[in-house]
């Protein structure tokens, strides 16, 4: 490789047009055997090689792995190591990723609902970067009611994923923008037989009807439901109540908590789960720990844990 291509300092918009390159090849033609290489010259339109070619300056291997021949900053290195595991699910490797953003003592939001923001504005655009990683983005009608929220990529470049709101009762009304808006694909999950809704639906929302037993539709149906459309990397963005569903049910992959250093004192909590009886059953999945302006993110690998 040429020395100019050697000193070249790999920016963090590199690494993130790389990492977007590894989502996209795993949802098209498929991940070269070798692994994905970011050209030195990055900004051309074939910035892309396999991993072993001689002039790649950044290579993200197969088991999500990365090699550089130049020192990255701590900003690549950091996007590299959180956003991989992310990137690399598939429809051979397929994946559930669920986050909550949480103050100090465990709350999403006032008992009035607010919660605007909790997190910082780093955290905001982690979730940005998370939807453009992801086939699906799903959240409860309560995230949409409190909230109302695009669910787009606004923040971070990548496509927009489908949008999933689970309104098992077909209680929302049409006002909400990921209904009145037509950005991206929205898929309205419901129980069989909930009925048609106060409002017409427009043509880019699609109702999913899922069996409920109990009156609760079972968070491993709608990730089947969802997967059998071509949905393989799913992100569960919330809220407490759907987060916690989805984490009992144990098909979430991963679960990534963002902390603040914020004391609400009261308010919605961030999980609702089953009582245990000692701390010899609580989960203590391995877990990294990355910081993200003020907070601190916690982000949790799930595979092979029992919930």
């Amino acid at each position: 490789m040429p020395d100019e291509q050697r000193n070249k300092q790999i920016v963090p918009e590199d690494a993130w047009r790389l990492i977007l390159a590894v989502r996209q090849r795993l949802r098209g033609d498929g991940f070269p055997l070798d692994g994905l290489g970011l050209r030195g010259d990055p900004a051309g339109s074939t910035g892309f090689v396999a991993a072993n070619e001689a002039d790649a300056l950044l290579a993200v291997n197969r088991d999500g792995t990365w090699t550089s021949i130049t020192e990255p900053s701590q900003e690549v290195r950091h996007l590299l190591d959180l956003y991989l595991p992310v990137a690399l699910g598939s429809e051979s490797q397929p994946s559930t990723l669920g986050h909550l953003g949480q103050s100090l003592d465990g709350r999403i939001a006032t008992e009035a609902g607010d919660s605007y923001y909790v997190t910082g504005e780093e955290n905001i655009l982690h979730l940005h970067r998370l939807r453009a990683l992801s086939d699906a983005v799903i959240v409860g009608a309560g995230t949409v009611l409190h909230d109302d929220p695009q669910l787009t990529t606004r923040r971070a470049p990548g496509d927009n994923p489908v949008r999933v709101v689970i309104d098992t009762e077909r209680r929302l009304e049409g006002h909400y923008k990921v209904f009145t808006d037509s950005e991206a694909p929205t898929r309205l999950v419901s129980r069989a037989g909930a009925g048609t809704g106060s409002d017409p639906l427009p043509e880019h929302v699609q109702v999913m009807e899922i069996e409920a037993p109990e009156g609760r539709i079972p968070p491993a149906a709608i990730v089947a439901a969802l997967r059998a459309e071509g949905l393989h990397s799913l992100f569960v963005e919330g809220g407490g109540v759907t987060v916690s569903r989805f984490l009992a049910a144990g098909v979430l992959d991963r679960l990534q908590v963002a902390v603040a250093p914020l004391i609400i004192g009261s308010g919605r909590p961030a999980f609702t789960l089953p009582a245990v009886d000692s701390l010899a059953e609580a989960w203590r999945p391995p877990c990294r720990r990355f910081e993200m302006g003020e907070d601190v993110l916690f982000d949790f690998d799930l595979r092979g844990q029992e919930g």
